[in-house]
């Protein structure tokens, strides 16, 4: 009898499930669907006004997408579903929000519809700014030796900022909360009917250590009182590692996604990280590189060492028995569309029409037929803020030798470059800490349909990239550890690591850097790191003061 998985990954914009089969990793079916709340940045549900840096998500189309992705793939493909061995997830993070008991979102209860903090914060809200400052300060005056996991710093993107910020402006929701939980652990409880929590977000996102647990109850009381139980009470569910199967699909779930109860499903795993084995990963010594609407660098080594400005180290975060490192940036597919979606004039678009081309199609072109440094530009990428190796949420976008000449397509691929610098100056840091990046892969759309872009980032890191060989790749990752969590005896696999050699893939493609190009790289990329540090590592905090007077001007 044939076996298959099913893979569901839960991105930003949407949710993604593919079919595999489970002996030679061919997708047999995919299916996409869009959140119908989406991102919900500046209008709650379209009429409550959100403060600046909110961006927030509603549950209820976590479950929507998964009651059409799931049966569709089913049905395209064919298959019977007593041929499905195993499910898989995958999720952004943190992505966290308040529930009940029984799993029940707060957002759900009329008392709290109209309360945004009620509401799934997403990975990138970027409101709990002041929140990570002030854990970030205790944990320095305090000396608390999980900082340097962090890099010495975490971000606002984290859990505990994120649930301190609720404490603070909604303590109603706060007590009301019997759990905060997050969503790559709420989706298994959906399907299985049991919480479970996490190694791979709670070590990377939640400040827990496989050894030590979590930060110390006198830490947490000491930022704010009410939070000296927090782990107790309201996060009480133990933390189940990667690999590991969560539980069965529940009965009531199954009928309604057309499956059979009793499929193993797999305890959740960030959506980035997924990846490792659905691009053959299997050791240290390699960078994957996931590029979507942000970036998340991510690379294994063999001992914890503390690297500056990373999101983390987890024994066992990305692969079981290696220390998973990751580092990232908040800006990247986000970063072009911006560009595309605010500054191109109308001639370009009527351009593109006339060649019958999208308009991203027709942009490409241009830029890429532009020498390196031919534009005089050079770019920060801090649109979003700067995930590593500055940990700053309030940093802000910058673009050097801007004049009357400078062309559209000299600033797009001047963004692109940036991102390319971005990457270079997190694998450099992590170099100089002891951990080798020897190769690079990259996954996510951006590798598999922009090979400008590919070039520009072998030019700059003046190293081979090679590419994912699924355009799903953290769907095809969730579905490797569907079959993991399945195991040998079910039809699936007893080791990620034989997983990921008969079900990951890599495609042929490969780019390599040209030498020129790299030594003109070499040149501007020195202008990014000085631009980097001015207005990056307290020299000039313009963008600071800037952000404070637009906070002032919109109150």
């Amino acid at each position: 009898m044939k076996r298959y998985a099913i893979g569901i990954d839960y991105g930003t914009l949407s949710g993604r499930a593919v079919l595999v089969d489970v002996e030679t990793g061919e997708e047999l079916a995919e299916s996409v669907c869009e959140y119908p709340h989406g991102v919900m940045d500046t209008m709650l549900n379209g009429k409550i006004p959100l403060e600046p840096d909110f961006a927030l998500q509603h549950p209820q189309d976590y479950l929507d997408v998964l009651l059409h992705i799931v049966p569709r793939v089913v049905q395209q493909a064919g298959v019977s579903p007593d041929e499905i061995v195993g499910i898989g997830t995958d999720f952004t993070a943190s992505t966290i929000f308040p529930v009940r008991a029984d799993g029940t979102p707060l957002c759900f209860l009329p008392e709290y519809e109209n309360n945004p903090h009620a509401y799934v914060k997403l990975w990138k809200h970027h409101a709990a700014q002041k929140q990570a400052d002030r854990i970030n300060q205790l944990a320095r005056e305090r000396g608390e030796k999980w900082l340097d996991r962090y890099g010495g710093k975490i971000s606002s993107e984290w859990e505990f900022p994120k649930i301190l910020q609720v404490l603070e402006e909604a303590p109603e929701i706060y007590d009301d909360a019997d759990c905060f939980v997050e969503a790559s652990d709420w989706i298994v409880w959906q399907l299985t009917g049991k919480l479970t929590k996490n190694s791979c977000v709670a070590g990377y996102k939640g400040i827990w250590h496989k050894i030590e647990g979590y930060p110390s109850e006198d830490f947490f009381a000491a930022l704010h009182p009410k939070m000296r139980t927090v782990i107790k009470d309201k996060m009480p569910t133990p933390v189940s590692p990667i690999g590991s199967c969560a539980g069965e699909l529940e009965e009531k779930m199954a009928a309604r996604l057309g499956l059979i109860p009793g499929i193993p499903v797999a305890v959740g795993i960030v959506d980035a990280h997924v990846c490792a084995p659905a691009v053959k990963i299997d050791g240290p010594g390699t960078m994957f590189l996931i590029m979507g609407t942000s970036s998340c660098h991510m690379v294994l080594g063999e001992t914890e060492e503390s690297v500056p400005g990373i999101c983390g180290v987890v024994e066992d975060g990305m692969l079981p028995g290696y220390f998973g490192y990751e580092a990232g940036q908040c800006c990247c597919g986000d970063h072009f569309a911006w560009f595309i979606d605010n500054c191109l004039p109308a001639s370009y678009y009527e351009e593109a029409v006339r060649e019958g081309k999208n308009i991203h199609k027709y942009l490409r072109e241009k830029a890429e037929k532009l020498y390196p440094g031919e534009s005089g530009l050079v770019a920060l990428d801090w649109w979003n803020g700067n995930r590593s190796v500055l940990v700053d949420s309030d940093l802000t976008g910058v673009i050097v030798g801007m004049t009357l000449l400078t062309k559209p397509e000299e600033i797009y691929r001047a963004l692109i470059e940036a991102t390319a610098y971005g990457t270079r100056l997190i694998i450099e840091t992590f170099r100089n800490a002891g951990i080798a990046v020897e190769q690079l892969i990259a996954a996510g759309g951006i590798p598999q349909k922009d090979p400008m872009t590919m070039q520009i980032y072998s030019d700059v890191l003046n190293m081979p990239v090679y590419i994912a060989g699924s355009a799903n790749g953290p769907a095809l990752g969730a579905a490797i550890y569907g079959a993991l969590a399945a195991g040998g005896a079910r039809g699936g696999y007893d080791s990620i690591k034989e997983a990921a050699q008969h079900m990951g893939k890599l495609k042929d493609t490969v780019y390599t850097p040209d030498a020129a190009r790299a030594a003109v790289y070499d040149e501007l990329y020195a202008e990014y790191k000085m631009l980097h540090d001015y207005f990056g590592r307290g020299e000039n905090d313009v963008m600071k003061r800037l952000k404070a007077i637009k906070t002032r001007s919109r109150s």
